[in-house]
């Protein structure tokens, strides 16, 4: 994933006693507050919200935009009907992910989140892709934040510019000026550590971490929620449709149980081998994510091989580990 410019430190980080800064792309915001265990159990019960606030925010309005949109993305976005949450991406000639976005069209505007640093990219490539259309590209990013509350939260939207509605919570788009003052009656923060954990065993992918510059939509379950299999020409969708096909990507996604008696957390690249084949034997992948999940324990996402075998004990690292299958062999 390349990344191109940074968001400021959120002011959470100071004003929430406790906060600890997270790290690499995640810097701006606070990884967590002190209690990891008891944050990730607040947002199971529906309780408080997670500062997103260092995601890139961009913006498309115009009569053309979801017309136009629908050009681009892998998503049938044509006909998107307001305030229904959908996520795409943008992919290479190649069929290689190079943009996930994750929007919300509140019937004049398409707002869209996307990873950290990618905005910048984002809206240079959309710029080129302009032609004639009558559309409006912005990076919204130093005027709104992302803030996400979990399924079940009974916090107000109010004063939030959209709302992506999905079955595992709520994206807000807030204004960043004032963001601990919009914050302050949702509750107590928790950490993304804890957000990461919940979606690592949501098995939801992310770009830049379950991503290289080879992955296509197929090994990480993302037809299923970012491509649409029936819509017209799209960058890359050659690629898509014949190994869709074919039924044969060439790595699939993996979510492992790590035996939990090891301290350290294998990181993100550390290779993935057979067990059988001890810590010197032939790497079949890589751990794309991984967490300490309040009740799974120590768990992670790897990206392997397509024929390895799905009932094989593998070594992330040096931690044993057991898979369970995302992307089906």
């Amino acid at each position: 994933m390349t990344t191109t410019q940074t968001t400021p430190a959120s002011p959470l980080l100071t004003s929430v006693r406790g906060a600890v800064a997270a790290d690499g792309v995640d810097a701006p915001v606070a990884a967590h507050y002190g209690e990891l265990s008891r944050e990730q159990r607040e947002l199971v019960a529906g309780r408080g919200f997670v500062d997103l606030s260092h995601r890139g925010v961009v913006t498309v309005s115009g009569p053309d935009r979801l017309s136009w949109l629908h050009l681009l993305l892998t998503q049938h976005v044509s006909e998107l009907p307001p305030q229904q949450a959908t996520e795409a991406l943008i992919l290479s000639p190649h069929g290689h992910i190079e943009h996930a976005l994750y929007l919300v069209d509140d019937g004049a505007t398409t707002w869209m989140h996307v990873e950290p640093g990618t905005q910048g990219e984002l809206v240079a490539y959309l710029e080129k892709m302009k032609f004639f259309n009558q559309v409006e590209i912005a990076d919204a990013t130093a005027d709104y934040a992302v803030v996400f509350l979990p399924a079940g939260s009974t916090a107000s939207a109010e004063g939030a510019a959209a709302v992506r509605e999905l079955p595992y919570g709520r994206d807000l788009f807030l204004p960043r000026a004032g963001l601990a003052e919009l914050t302050a009656g949702f509750g107590a923060p928790s950490g993304l550590w804890a957000y990461e954990a919940l979606r690592i065993e949501a098995h939801r992918p992310r770009l830049g971490f379950e991503t290289d510059h080879r992955t296509i939509p197929h090994e990480l379950g993302w037809l299923e929620t970012a491509v649409h299999l029936q819509k017209g020409c799209y960058r890359g969708q050659e690629t898509v449709a014949r190994v869709h096909n074919l039924g044969r990507p060439p790595r699939r996604l993996v979510f492992l149980h790590l035996d939990g008696s090891m301290e350290v957390l294998p990181p993100h690249g550390t290779e993935v081998r057979l067990a059988a084949d001890g810590a010197d034997g032939r790497s079949v992948g890589f751990v794309t994510s991984s967490a300490r999940h309040h009740e799974l324990g120590p768990v992670a996402l790897a990206l392997v091989k397509r024929n390895t075998a799905p009932d094989a004990p593998l070594l992330a690292g040096t931690v044993p580990a057991a898979q369970e299958t995302v992307v089906p062999q």
